[in-house]
């Protein structure tokens, strides 16, 4: 089963259907048992970490999702998914997240028009799977005004320039995160979404 976390701060519609199209079956849950069982989990979202934090703390979802990577379980971050994955942010007057991967959550830098938004490269740091098929500094599609900055630089696969060079993809194990958003980045995202089911040991058919 691939769960996509429910947490009231996702964009969850657009998450299952590109994940659909790809001929998969995703359960949207929140329910802590569906994530326990699951396969393969998909943490989506939008919006501000300590909202994100409250409503993880207020289902019992945080424990959960931090159980499971530790356990090995392939692993999907989306945009503020990938944020909340760290040690603290910034917004919200400093927020305490999952502690997954050390290291902060800031702020773009003042002068910038905030949110990021729109297509951006992402230059390819390292060899990943997920980058399979998909040619370096290809454009995906970002929104956010925060970014990461993980203390092991080499979990840091991709990169992308906007003010401050920031991390865009990350990878541990089996953790990939993404600070753009693959399903809303057209063929290069869906291809991006192939190549983590290939990689989580699910079956999918791009195009």
């Amino acid at each position: 089963m691939i769960a996509v976390i429910d947490y009231g701060a996702g964009n969850l519609s657009s998450v299952v259907k590109a994940l659909t199209k790809l001929g998969c079956a995703p359960v949207v849950t929140s329910e802590r048992s569906a994530i326990e069982r699951a396969r393969t989990l998909v943490l989506p979202g939008v919006g501000a970490a300590g909202h994100a934090m409250a409503a993880l703390e207020a289902i019992g979802l945080k424990s959960a999702i931090v159980e499971a990577i530790a356990r090995g379980v392939p692993f999907l971050g989306i945009c503020l998914g990938l944020q909340i994955l760290l040690t603290t942010s910034e917004e919200s007057g400093g927020q305490p997240c999952l502690d997954v991967v050390p290291g902060e959550v800031r702020r773009l830098p003042e002068g910038l028009k905030v949110p990021h938004m729109g297509w951006n490269q992402v230059h390819q740091r390292r060899q990943h799977q997920v980058f399979c098929g998909i040619p370096d500094n290809s454009d995906f599609y970002f929104v956010h005004s925060y970014y990461v900055s993980p203390h092991d630089q080499s979990t840091v696969a991709g990169d992308t320039e906007y003010g401050v060079t920031f991390c865009s993809l990350l990878v541990k194990n089996n953790l990939v995160a993404t600070q753009f958003h693959p399903e809303k980045s057209g063929k290069q995202g869906l291809m991006l979404l192939a190549n983590f089911l290939e990689f989580a040991g699910e079956k999918a058919q791009a195009g």
